[in-house]
């Protein structure tokens, strides 16, 4: 009889490698498995997936590079709305969810797979977005998610692979690690808890740069082109180069609680050195090149934006809607950012920019103005607070 085709979301890892053993072995699916690359594997790391892959007896392996796609589509709106969930969490893992959930839905189609399959387990949101996108895309594709419907503990998955002949590093298996090109996330015993910290050699980089270091940010019209002073094609290379610098100083390390899709409270550590030196240098440009106003309202739609993309909400129009008020907002967004890196921190320092709008030509705060008088000050204050005035004097008891 024909076995029926599945495939599988596969990064290597201890739950799908579970599943891809699971699968093929225990219950007799022609398995395709399939890694989605968001900027987090080398070639080296690829190769290796790829062999342990077909060593666990798939049919069929492949890899999706979505790095470039995952940033035009998602990154640059996460930097052009300065999106930090619960002002702590760069959206690492959750966007990167959205956009390997989409690819493999699209792969499932190309080669006519009956099931596909995801490694989630039933406490996280990482199972809403895979089988919600999968719904939205593929609504007649099955879903399997082995580590869910048979509510394994990570600890019971390492015993059964065991069992079955599996060499792999389970010292390491005991921290669930996710890296891509915006951020890496790292989940534990301690990010069960609501007291403890991630312990060093948890953390995917070790601390090895110790003297301050100062760096220069170009962007253009929002998107960050150039590191100190040398030009990319693509904006993922300079992230790249970025985290390479940045994250040795042990920049962008915490532990983000949040509230999860299906109504529980959660913790993840991760470390994003990269992504919060772009945002935090990305805000201070937009703060000297934006109006009070366009600030206000980007603000409150990027809010809304990261949430509901957190929630594995983006194939939802209103974020197309979104993304193209966040571009216009970009127009002259554009300029020098310059920052100092140090152990554990860093420091935006300033900016130069064409359209700056502390420019002192208009005058300086604090200080003389070049564009209005005293009087034009006194007859504004009076207009400017004309109504309160009325209301108090309306509703004044005495």
């Amino acid at each position: 009889m024909e076995k029926k085709k599945v495939v599988l979301a596969y990064s290597g890892g201890l739950d799908t490698s579970f599943c891809c053993i699971y699968l093929t072995r225990d219950l007799g699916y022609e398995v395709h498995s399939v890694i989605v690359n968001t900027g987090g594997f080398s070639a080296e790391e690829l190769n290796t997936v790829e062999k342990r892959a077909y060593e666990m007896g798939v049919t069929s392996h492949h890899v999706v590079d979505e790095t470039e796609n995952f940033y035009n589509t998602c990154v640059r709106y996460l930097i052009y709305g300065n999106v930090l969930k619960n002002n702590t969490y760069p959206l690492s893992v959750s966007a990167e969810r959205v956009s390997q959930a989409t690819a493999i839905a699209n792969y499932a189609k190309e080669i006519g797979a009956e099931f596909v399959a995801h490694g989630s387990t039933g406490a996280g949101n990482d199972q809403v977005r895979f089988d919600m996108i999968f719904n939205i895309l593929i609504p007649n594709v099955g879903i399997i998610t082995p580590i869910r419907d048979l509510k394994l503990s990570r600890e019971a998955e390492i015993e059964y692979l065991k069992k079955h002949g599996v060499d792999m590093n389970f010292e390491k298996a005991k921290y669930s690690i996710n890296k891509g090109i915006w951020g890496t996330s790292v989940g534990g015993k301690e990010t069960l808890t609501s007291n403890l910290g991630l312990p060093e050699e948890a953390w995917p980089t070790q601390v090895t740069e110790t003297e301050a270091r100062n760096i220069e940010l170009t962007f253009e019209k929002g998107e960050l082109v150039a590191l100190d002073g040398k030009r990319y094609d693509h904006p993922t290379q300079a992230i790249q180069d970025l985290q390479a610098i940045a994250q040795p100083y042990g920049i962008g390390r915490d532990i983000h609680v949040g509230d999860t899709i299906i109504g529980i409270k959660g913790r993840v550590g991760f470390e994003a050195a990269a992504p919060m030196v772009i945002i935090k240098a990305h805000h201070t440009l937009e703060k000297h090149t934006l109006t009070k106003w366009q600030l206000t309202w980007k603000d409150q739609l990027s809010m809304f934006y990261g949430n509901w993309l957190h929630e594995g909400q983006f194939h939802d129009p209103i974020m197309r809607n979104m993304e193209a008020f966040l571009t216009d907002t970009q127009k002259n967004v554009s300029g020098k950012v310059f920052v100092q890196l140090l152990p554990y921190r860093f420091q935006v320092v300033g900016i130069e920019s064409d359209h700056d709008l502390m420019s002192n030509k208009f005058g300086s705060y604090g200080e003389m103005n070049n564009s209005w008088s005293g009087e034009d000050v006194k007859g504004f204050s009076k207009i400017f607070g004309n109504q309160v005035m009325i209301y108090h004097k309306v509703n004044s008891e005495g």
